[in-house]
């Protein structure tokens, strides 16, 4: 899909997406000389020392070694493809993609840019309502009760929806929406007759839904009267712009203290999770009215792979965090579980104990398959055959799926003691299931390269690599007369290359189009490195000149000690001999030699 969109448009959506701003937006910047730096994203660390060049309009750490430009930040930071970084900063810059040009792609791209208006409007329009209409105050009196302050209604956007079974309908009449689009939108919805509609949502406090970027896409809205045969929450269909199974409520909120933190809490609701963040825990998020899934799980591992569940402490939220494992084991997450003392949930024990007594439950979070033995425990009687039984039993189907025979053998242990049976048969029990040898991931070819780090290029051949990518001056004297076989190092050898074919073929357009061109990690590393940092440009000429001549000395060096190593071989004919010894000869005396031509001018 990639080829369907031109260097052309790439460069018009590079040039619309400024990497500061960008950058910017997610990591806050400060200015260092011409460039400004934060801390990395990437990893951890305490001095900062990702840089970002406007000039270059490219960023490299000088700690973990990842750079790139606009669009490679933005698959790196939210773990995304190629393509879809594309989007997103045509997105944001209101850039049409040329795959999106025809007909089913131009109403695909005009349905949900109307989708995400009539969410932000209609967000504005309940907000206004909770905050100034007198039909709201059912709803300001609710937030009090539960100790909702007004920065939390502003920050999160909280709304109320009017009793009326019209209200919604009218107002997108006064619009000039057509219905239809608005029933498209999970707003309102038709009548049995076919020919009128009225209001999801009506008479409830409202919390909108945002995607990763903070965009509207759906909405949930609590019933505040206490009637029994009304839905206690009512939330927006599947929508072109909502999936809920794919949705974490807060996470546009929470990424950034996900990433800083190192891990995220997954509460149940809305209410749990807007209180961990007015209380300065923010790294914090709720599934939207489903289970934890696996979908929810790969979107969490974006951003970290250390998920702390922290449902309600009474039965239902247990059994819930219960079902959470096969999906987010099935997404290759391990997690672990705080357990809120009953009856509490995260809400009301924060607001009783406060920041710092949730904070040491976080801290003390079990191991899910603790947890689960707990929980088991207490669901089944350890003192009877029949719980006891029941409790391996689950045990053994839960464990057993980690493939893992360090667990295996560590909850076959810790089951023993819990039920009095001896490890020995425990372990039996256990092999029923897991059998053979535990499956162990191979590295895919992507992972292996990725951890099989380069060696540093040498110094004179990383100046090389700077010069050339930092001046046009002298890069014609350098393709007449560099040779690429001296350059040892294969990733500078493919960066140079590419920058004088450029030249030759005189379509150099600079250090982002040439990142464009690479798809390799340790391609882009060295080539941000190179550039992220201005040089003295000092007697260039002259060092060119012997940088280059060092070079050709370097690689006439290798030729002779391969040439040393040839005349070890044993039963070499004298032919040979001979023949080595006059390469040998012919290499010295090249070594004693000038450059052709003169110093570049």
């Amino acid at each position: 899909m990639a080829g369907l969109i031109s260097p052309t448009t790439l460069e018009q959506i590079r040039a619309a997406s400024d990497i500061v701003d960008v950058i910017g937006a997610a990591l806050p910047l400060k200015r260092a000389g011409a460039n400004f730096v934060t801390l990395c994203p990437f990893h951890r660390e305490k001095t900062p020392s990702f840089n970002v060049n406007p000039h270059r309009q490219i960023f490299h750490c000088f700690g973990c070694h990842k750079g790139g430009d606009v669009f490679t930040f933005i698959q790196e930071y939210e773990n995304i493809a190629f393509m879809e970084a594309v989007r997103r900063l045509a997105e944001r810059a209101n850039i049409p993609l040329e795959f999106e040009s025809s007909p089913g792609q131009q109403e695909a791209r005009y349905l949900k840019e109307t989708l995400l208006q009539i969410h932000e409007q209609i967000t504005q329009r309940w907000h206004s309502a909770l905050l100034n209409d007198a039909t709201g105050q059912i709803a300001r009196d609710y937030l009090r009760q539960r100790g909702v302050s007004d920065e939390a209604v502003k920050l999160f956007r909280l709304g109320y929806a009017p009793d009326l079974w019209d209200d919604t309908v009218n107002w997108a009449r006064s619009k000039n929406y057509e219905l239809a689009m608005v029933e498209q939108a999970g707003l309102i919805l038709r009548k049995e007759d076919g020919a009128h509609y009225y209001d999801r949502f009506r008479g409830r406090l409202i919390f909108p839904i945002c995607d990763e970027q903070g965009r509207v896409i759906g909405f949930s809205g609590r019933i505040l009267t206490g009637d029994e045969k009304t839905a206690k929450y009512v939330n927006s269909p599947e929508t072109p712009i909502f999936t809920k199974g794919k949705t974490l409520y807060a996470l546009d909120k929470a990424k950034r203290a996900i990433l800083d933190i190192g891990y995220a809490v997954v509460c149940e609701g809305q209410l749990d999770t807007i209180a961990c963040h007015m209380r300065d825990v923010g790294n914090v998020v709720a599934p939207q009215g489903t289970a934890l899934t696996a979908a929810h799980g790969r979107i969490l591992r974006r951003y970290t792979d250390d998920i702390i569940l922290c449902f309600d402490g009474d039965s239902a939220g247990q059994r819930a965090t219960a079902r959470a494992f096969d999906d987010l084991l099935f997404a290759g997450i391990p997690f672990r579980v705080v357990s809120i003392p009953p009856p509490d949930d995260p809400d009301s024990y924060i607001k009783k104990f406060g920041r710092d007594a949730f904070a040491n439950l976080i801290i003390k979070a079990d191991d899910f398959h603790d947890f689960y033995l707990n929980f088991l425990s207490s669901q089944h009687d350890t003192q009877s055959d029949r719980g006891r039984e029941e409790i391996v039993r689950l045990m053994r189907e839960s464990v057993c799926k980690t493939k893992s025979s360090v667990l295996i053998d560590t909850y076959a242990q810790k089951t023993a003691m819990r039920v009095g049976v001896s490890v020995e048969a425990i372990r039996t029990e256990f092999k029923r299931t897991s059998q053979s040898k535990p499956i162990v991931a191979e590295p895919s070819e992507t992972e292996a390269s990725t951890n099989a780090k380069d060696p540093r290029p040498l110094e004179r051949e990383f100046w090389l690599l700077k010069f050339l990518l930092s001046n046009d001056e002298h890069v014609e004297w350098a393709a007449s007369h560099l040779n690429l076989k001296w350059i040892a190092h294969p990733t500078v050898r493919q960066i140079i290359a590419a920058r004088l074919d450029a030249h030759a073929q005189h379509n150099w357009r600079g250090i982002p189009d040439l990142l464009a061109g690479g798809e390799d990690d340790a391609m882009r590393s060295l080539v941000t490195e190179a550039v992220a940092e201005d040089h003295a440009a000092d007697n260039l000429s002259k060092k060119i000149t012997e940088t280059v001549q060092l070079l050709r000395n370097d690689f006439i060096d290798r030729e002779l000690a391969g040439l040393t190593g040839q005349l070890a071989q044993p039963n070499l004919s004298d032919a040979a001999l001979i023949e080595i010894e006059r390469q040998k000869s012919e290499l010295r005396q090249l070594k004693k030699q000038p450059l052709s031509g003169q110093n570049p001018r």
